[in-house]
């Protein structure tokens, strides 16, 4: 069901620990132990329903009181959470009628002895509640302060889930508009309740309904506390939680993670959206790259960006997502085994926590092939040399003074006896530095076999690989191959 209006700004204060307040000398005679006190109000009306907003303590010396079960069933209908009788100076003692009243209608009934002002009291509820909504921001700040810190993790969904389930003592899950769960964390609610997060996902998804959405949908089943949240960029999302209780702060804390979520869910869109998309579908429908290229507005040139996890563990569609609006692009794809992102803003490429990266050098469209390339060999070079990122730099310097059709003539013409695997094994084992160990991490192959490719390549180039002189020349080629 929809969330009901605006809650009060500060939490309930439980009637027990008003109780426990010794100095004010109160005594539950009738009613049950537990309620929650909004604040207090004093009135001497016959009949002051009128004037209740509901969850009151309401004090009173009963004046006018003549009818004790009209006054407490009316009580009762204005969500009076208890009633304080003054003791003197009116009743020498609590009419015995009110106390059977609040015992058959289930409203709590203190006795205030005479001693007891009832400003004193109400000096007390307004102690209690300032120390419990103090006790509630500072909740709230710590746990605001724990979703910032998990959302900067490496897989920051995961772990933005793991921290608000712990926040609010159950659990977390992101469900999709029709009630599939993408990542979860805490223990899974009864079957009954989970069925009931599905149906609280549709009712918050905007993409499950025609009519605008409402921002949030509480429920309760067996005892379990239920709400869902929209995310914000589009993506259908929903943000289920569960728990055994609901405090006055964790819909604050849900809200936190709403926005954290959406921005981490969210693909970024640029103002040239549109453009890009239409460029894809042109290219999809056979359009030539050089074609498109005008509809990619000011990105004249890429960056190609690979990435892969500590390990080699595969990345899930969302937190390459992350990675991808970490980097400011919307262009991501992952398999299993990196994460590819095209770049247009080369400044935004910088170490991020949990990856390693690889880029190429600005490319147009034309070239993305070469790039992505490039950013494979950066990427092999950055988990060798165990660096966050490694950048490919093109040629400069000597190398720029050769035409570069006569260099790359001389490249295919001394390369030639090389086989793909074995030019691309010569280039990695140059790149570091004849390093044996570090080439066979880059291209995750034995060193032995790094051995045996390099000895192949000095064997059909004819050449000592440890000369200086020959190792220059060779990678002068490799660089305009």
């Amino acid at each position: 069901m929809p969330d009901s209006p605006t809650a009060p700004p500060t939490p309930p204060v439980p009637l027990a620990e008003l109780l426990a307040r010794e100095e004010l000398g109160l005594r539950r005679i009738a009613g049950p132990r537990d309620a929650n006190l909004l604040w207090v109000h004093t009135s001497e009306m016959a009949d002051p329903y009128p004037y209740l907003l509901g969850g009151e303590l309401l004090l009173s010396a009963g004046v006018l009181l003549k009818d004790p079960d009209t006054y407490v069933a009316r009580l009762v209908e204005a969500g009076a959470a208890a009633l304080g009788f003054g003791v003197a100076p009116v009743h020498d003692t609590v009419p015995r009628a009110l106390v059977e009243a609040c015992d058959r209608h289930g409203l709590p009934l203190l006795e205030v002895p005479p001693e007891t002002p009832f400003t004193t009291i109400a000096r007390a509820v307004w102690r209690l509640m300032a120390e419990a909504r103090h006790r509630e921001l500072r909740r709230v700040t710590r746990a605001q302060q724990a979703l910032a810190s998990a959302a900067a993790r490496p897989d920051p969904v995961p772990a933005v889930l793991h921290q608000l389930a712990v926040q609010l003592a159950g659990r977390a899950a992101l469900l999709t508009a029709e009630g599939e769960e993408l990542h979860a964390s805490g223990r899974r609610p009864a079957p009954g309740a989970q069925e009931a997060l599905a149906r609280l996902s549709r009712v918050v998804s905007p993409a499950a309904r025609p009519d605008p959405a409402p921002a949030s949908a509480t429920d309760t089943v067996g005892g379990t506390q239920l709400s869902a949240y929209p995310l914000g960029g589009g993506q259908g999302l929903v943000l289920a939680l569960s728990a055994g209780r609901r405090e006055q702060g964790d819909h604050t804390v849900a809200g936190i993670a709403v926005v954290l979520l959406s921005l981490l869910t969210a693909p970024h869109q640029g103002a040239d959206a549109a453009g890009r998309a239409a460029a894809l579908v042109r290219m999809l429908l056979g359009a030539a790259p050089a074609d498109v290229t005008p509809l990619l507005g000011a990105a004249d040139h890429w960056t190609v960006v690979h990435a892969r996890r500590p390990g080699g563990a595969p990345a899930d569609p969302l937190t390459a997502g992350a990675l991808g609006t970490a980097l400011g692009s919307a262009l991501v794809d992952a398999d299993r085994h990196a994460v590819r992102v095209l770049v247009t803003d080369a400044d935004r490429i910088t170490p991020q926590p949990g990856w390693t990266l690889g880029a190429s050098a600005p490319a147009p469209v034309t070239a993305l092939a070469a790039a992505d390339a490039q950013a494979a060999r950066a990427l092999s070079r950055a988990e060798a040399t165990r660096t966050p990122l490694s950048v490919h730099r093109p040629p400069t310097g000597l190398t720029e003074l050769v035409p570069r059709d006569r260099a790359e003539a001389h490249a295919r013409a001394l390369l030639a006896p090389l086989t793909e695997p074995l030019t691309e094994t010569l280039r990695c084992w140059l790149s570091l530095h004849g390093s044996w160990d570090r080439t066979a991490v880059a291209l995750q192959v034995h060193r032995n076999t790094v051995r045996q490719r390099i000895a192949r390549c000095a064997a059909l180039l004819e050449a000592d690989l440890d000369d200086m002189d020959v190792r220059t020349e060779l990678w002068f080629a490799l660089g305009h191959r």
